[in-house]
């Protein structure tokens, strides 16, 4: 099943709680939360008293992606906030597989993500431990740029290898996706979209929430 990951970066900060219902009753089934810390990446965003207060407005599955610098010292916050999957990105960890063994230790998925100009080979002695792998197709700290297109080949890639495993993987991509190019990214590979500005900066975020989930129930 294609998963739909509406990210909140792109939602109103002054009323979190009114778009984190509206992920909840169009129908989305994850929760895409971007932890930024103003090092790794340009821009400051929440930190895990944010993530544990709108926790209690949804049961939908909360995807925490961790775009900072030493996240270790933090999966164990964000986890008693109420994460379900915690991503880390593989340029941050000093010792990845320790990471993500710390993260399926606490009993929740474990993700690594790659920046468009990281390798594949990154993967390299994890990929069998992940629960899914993230590929941005832009570069992170900000929502709302363009797709880079070789991020295709790089799903498709990235599909083959999970393949290859015989492990249940998800590929889940994150930038600049919307109803016009979301096709084109499932049927490279990817299992799981993160919508944000095609979603918030939509004129109708219930109904654009409900177009992606029909692409996706199309292209089953």
């Amino acid at each position: 099943m294609i998963k739909l990951a509406p990210s909140i970066l792109a939602a109103d900060f002054a009323n979190l709680q009114k778009d984190i219902e509206l992920i909840d009753k169009a129908g989305a089934q994850w929760v895409h939360i971007d932890i930024m810390d103003g090092h790794y990446v340009p821009n400051i965003t929440f930190g895990p008293p944010v993530v544990k207060a709108i926790r209690r407005h949804t049961d939908r599955v909360f995807d925490v992606h961790l775009m900072i610098e030493d996240p270790d010292r933090y999966i164990k916050d964000f986890y008693e906030a109420g994460a379900d999957i915690i991503t880390v990105h593989a340029e941050t960890c000093t010792h990845l597989h320790r990471t993500v063994q710390y993260i399926k230790s606490l009993g929740i998925k474990a993700g690594v993500s790659l920046n468009p100009a990281t390798d594949l080979s990154q993967l390299n002695y994890v990929l069998e431990d992940l629960d899914m792998v993230l590929i941005m197709s832009v570069n992170p700290g900000f929502g709302g740029q363009s797709f880079i297109e070789s991020s295709i080949s790089k799903i498709e890639e990235l599909d083959s290898m999970i393949k290859a495993t015989g492990k249940d993987i998800d590929i889940q991509v994150d930038g600049g996706i919307g109803l016009d190019n979301v096709g084109r990214v499932i049927e490279a590979g990817a299992t799981s979209i993160v919508a944000g500005s095609a979603v918030f900066n939509s004129d109708d975020p219930t109904e654009t929430i409900k177009s992606f989930l029909e692409i996706f129930e199309e292209s089953r």
